[in-house]
Order: structure tokens, then sequence, then C-alpha cells
């Protein structure tokens, strides 16, 4: 379950009035690491060494065997394939995305201001933690999950707009030579702002695929990707396993057949080196 929330986000250097609840806008900005900050931070679309525009497809919840898994990992593009720890197949899934040429990310669970404290599952990062259990918690899960080049957010609407809490967290990745997606459940997420003050990548969701749980939906929410990306060169986007995750990647699968020859598929990583953005290797335990 993902929290879901109206939004207006600057991108690619215009700005964006409208605001959306079905598709969430954000912002696909990268800095150097470990280079000073620049300026101004908006990458041109046309800076991209791709001929093709770009799109880098998130899966969230994997992790625990959830429903669609299976047909998720037969789709025939790569994905960044984001998994949570501590869970039956954390361990699985990460090794499975990894040798399948996926990007593998760390599905951190973060406190969201609403929603039940089941959903958030184990290992999750709490805004009452003192700095060091914070700490302790962000480099347990990173432990956890084999080949994590990076981390993206589950829930935590709370905690991304904590400043302290995510300093702790992206000071972990800048350590680690990883990187932080906001998955954009909080429109007052200090995520981006402080990722370019730290010298990290800015990368932010810009589509969630299945707020509403059916193929047909899913499929029209990757067409709104594809015009993202043909305008803009790229679109950073977010689908699900669980309960309806057979009907998620069965859209995925329909718009990926509709986008063959006009769309590539990538990891987020490939976005950011693809720029020249990021550069690290990642120090796995």
């Amino acid at each position: 379950m993902k929290e879901r929330l109206r939004c207006g986000w600057r991108t690619l250097g215009c700005r964006i009035t409208k605001v959306m609840l079905i598709a969430v806008t954000g912002v696909v900005a990268m800095i150097p690491v470990p280079v000073a900050v620049a300026a101004s931070h908006a990458v041109s679309p046309t800076h991209t060494n791709s001929a093709r525009s770009q799109v880098a497809l998130i899966i969230d919840d994997l992790g625990n065997g959830l429903r669609g898994t299976e047909e998720i990992f037969n789709l025939p593009v790569k994905l960044t394939v984001a998994v949570m720890p501590f869970l039956s197949t954390t361990v699985a899934d990460a090794t499975r995305a990894h040798n399948r040429g996926d990007d593998v990310l760390l599905h951190l669970p973060m406190e969201p201001r609403n929603g039940k404290p089941e959903w958030l599952g184990p290992g999750a990062v709490l805004a009452t933690m003192s700095d060091d259990e914070v700490r302790e918690r962000v480099e347990a899960a990173l432990d956890n999950v084999p080949y994590a080049i990076g981390i993206n957010n589950h829930m935590g609407s709370k905690v991304t707009s904590d400043e302290r809490v995510m300093r702790i967290v992206l000071s972990v990745c800048r350590e680690r030579g990883l990187f932080f997606v906001d998955s954009k459940t909080n429109f007052r997420s200090v995520v981006g702002k402080m990722s370019e003050e730290m010298g990290l990548p800015r990368i932010e969701n810009q589509v969630f695929l299945d707020n509403t749980h059916s193929s047909l939906y899913v499929l029209q929410q990757m067409r709104l990707v594809r015009q993202k990306a043909m305008k803009s060169h790229y679109c950073v986007t977010i689908g699900h396993v669980g309960i309806q995750g057979i009907e998620t990647a069965a859209g995925i699968r329909s718009g990926i057949d509709e986008m063959k020859g006009s769309v590539e598929f990538i990891g987020i990583s490939d976005l950011l080196k693809a720029e020249g953005k990021w550069g690290t290797e990642p120090r796995f335990p």
C-alpha cells in the first residue's frame, strides 16, 4: 500500500503548475558525486546519450513472495527491483533480480503520516528514533538486501519530510556510494532538496502505475509514462507486486508491447550513468 497525495513539482527546468492525484509528478535532477553541487540542478533532456526516450520501471514490495512476483520477473525488459528487508524471499528476490541483470534497491520501510503499522514490515525507520537507531536500522536493512545500489521508501510520508532523519539516511547512502529514489508518497518531502545539498543525485518517481488495481488502468498509466518519456526524453515510474500484482504485471506487459521501437527500458542506475551524474562503485556488505 502506498500513500498517494497531490503534488506539483519543477521538472527539466520548467514549472509544472497542475496537480494530479493519480499520476505523481516528480523531478529527476542528477548531481555529480562527490563534486560540489552546481548552481542549476535541472537536466536538459537533450543531454541524454540514447536516441530513444528512456523509462526506468521500478517494481516495489518484493521480498515476501507476493502475487505477481513471477509475472514481473518474466517481463521482457530491464527493471529496477525494490526489495523489502527481513522477509521470506528478500535474499532470493534480490539475487534473482541481480542475476537477471536488473538493478536492485532496498525498499526501506519508513513511518507514514497515516496507514496501518502492519503495512510497514520489519526494520522500519520511525521519526521518533534516535540518530543512532536510525543509522542502525538503515545499515542493517542494506546488509540484508544483497546487490542493493540504492534505496527507495516504502510508505514514509512522515519520515521523508523529517530533515533530521533523512540526513542520517542520506549520509549512509553517501558513505556506501548509493543513492536514494524518492517514491514521492509525500508532497512535503525534503529528500530531493537534501540530496542536492549533500551532493547526491536527485531522483524522484513521476508516475504511480497502479493506484487503481486493474490491468486496464495500469495500461493507461503506461501510456502516460510513454507521453512523459517522449516529451522529456525519460520517465521514472513505479508499480507493485501484491494483492493485484498479476493485474499490474499484465498492464505493464501490454504497455511494453505498445512502446516497442519508441521507448528503451533501462535501470535507474543507467539513467544516472547516461548523464554522467553517478559513477561511484557501491560498497556491498
